[in-house]
């Protein structure tokens, strides 16, 4: 390990590397398990409630795409926090990153709290808003599921809130931890609810809500002691400091707009696909499970890319910053192409596991391989990339090219060919992978210019 960090010591001019390799691996490693909990709880969800009919998968499948737009505003307002936190970390600032982490808390749980609200009074007119006419059998076990669901919501904004923190403080356990215990709740909940007591998509959605509580009083209790180790001392408080909540929103609110009208955009597509029938729903709600797994090693290198670059950010170091970032590209780049490679080898037998009919089974097979095998290529520099220029406050630039490419090619090839030409579920992921290269060409020629290095002002 010393001659690693002398070595690194030499690359940067006799400056101390702000992270070593061990370092780095004790931020990702957990990451990496709690997104794998995530995506494999997801897709446990999804083939209990298959017993329950392709109605069912269906209505619960356009719900979760809803909530996956509710996921990113909280994953967004977490991220504003945990840029702001990790930059006053790298700046040696301690007040300032202990009062930043107590107003994120705080942010988390009011926004948290109103979103849940309104998508528990609105549930039905949202469904019928995002996605029109659907089957009436459809309608009702979505109607069901987002109403139970949303109750989970304020808790799920105060988990996230808290994992942040921690991912500041480079001790991402903390949250595999707690996200192990919730997953556990869930998987458990579901097979009593829905095996044992025959609740149907009710079954689906309890067990989320009770998982969330505990996930939210476990990771606060963690924040607010006073323990060996931890970085910050997270203040209680009620009052809303005006100075670092907008610092903190200057970040959250452009990730947030740019990630919501990213995942809107999925729903309008998936909108499309919806009127070509409950085969393609299902088709579509399978092979996005499957996806998640080949993605998840990107998604963890990317949460763990706003903790490092912002701390390098922080301490004024560019030249950390890139090294870093190319860094974690090249982690992203490798573990993604093991997992899209073993999905691409046994998408068969990974479709089979689900409980559908042969056309729906062939076509979530088609989907799949056109997703991993594009995913190889183009997706670290899509997503990964991005939140090393958040991380540097370059926020404005990342919402428009997501926003843009999102108008452009996501929706408006999609409508093409998926409506006008009817190529349906295909035509939706094959303008995706349209999308994926718009992202890569603005995000790689944007990192190379350097103008992400103005942008961050003490």
């Amino acid at each position: 390990m010393e001659r690693t960090i002398t070595k690194e010591k030499i690359r940067f001019g006799g400056r101390k590397p702000l992270f070593t390799q061990k370092e780095l691996l004790l931020l990702t490693g957990p990451l990496l398990v709690e997104q794998l909990l995530e995506v494999t709880v997801g897709m446990a969800d999804t083939m209990m409630v298959s017993r329950c009919g392709e109605a069912a998968i269906s209505g619960v499948s356009l719900v979760d795409m809803i909530n996956n737009l509710i996921i990113v505003l909280f994953a967004a307002l977490a991220t504003g926090g945990a840029v702001v936190v990790s930059q006053y970390l790298g700046a040696r600032e301690q007040k300032h990153a202990d009062a930043s982490a107590g107003q994120l808390i705080l942010l988390s749980g009011l926004f948290g709290a109103a979103v849940g609200v309104v998508c528990f009074v609105m549930a039905r007119p949202m469904i019928r808003l995002f996605y029109g006419s659907i089957e009436a059998d459809v309608l009702d076990a979505g109607v069901r599921y987002l109403k139970v669901i949303a109750l989970s919501y304020p808790f799920l904004a105060l988990y996230n809130g808290g994992a942040a923190l921690f991912r500041s403080m480079g001790n991402s356990k903390i949250s595999m931890q707690i996200s192990l215990l919730m997953n556990i709740i869930n998987i458990v909940g579901n097979a009593v609810c829905i095996f044992g007591l025959k609740m149907g998509v009710e079954g689906v959605a309890w067990p989320s809500v009770l998982s969330r509580v505990v996930a939210a009083a476990l990771i606060l209790r963690k924040c607010y002691h006073k323990e060996t180790g931890n970085v910050l001392r997270v203040p209680k408080t009620l009052r809303l400091d005006a100075g670092l909540s907008r610092r903190i929103l200057g970040i959250g609110i452009p990730s947030a707009f740019e990630n919501s009208l990213f995942e809107a955009g999925r729903i309008l597509v998936v909108s499309m696909i919806s009127t070509f029938g409950t085969v393609q729903i299902a088709a579509n709600a399978v092979a996005n499970n499957l996806d998640g797994m080949g993605v998840i090693p990107g998604k963890a290198i990317s949460l763990a890319m706003i903790t490092v670059v912002g701390r390098c950010i922080g301490a004024g170091d560019h030249e950390q910053a890139i090294y870093y970032t190319r860094k974690l590209l090249l982690w992203a780049y490798l573990t993604m192409s093991l997992s899209n490679g073993a999905i691409l080898l046994f998408v068969k037998p990974l479709v089979g596991i689900y409980e559908l009919s042969g056309a729906t089974m062939e076509l979530a097979i088609l989907l799949v391989q056109i997703h991993a095998g594009c995913a190889l290529f183009l997706w670290p520099t899509s997503f990964v990339l991005p939140n090393a220029l958040r991380a540097a406050n370059d926020v404005k630039f990342t919402m428009v090219v997501s926003i843009l490419s999102m108008a452009f090619w996501r929706l408006g090839f999609s409508y093409l060919i998926c409506v006008r030409m009817g190529l349906g579920a295909v035509g939706v992921w094959i303008a995706m992978v349209v999308d994926w290269v718009c992202r890569v060409t603005c995000f790689a020629a944007r990192f190379h210019s350097g103008a992400w290095k103005t942008k961050y002002q003490a």
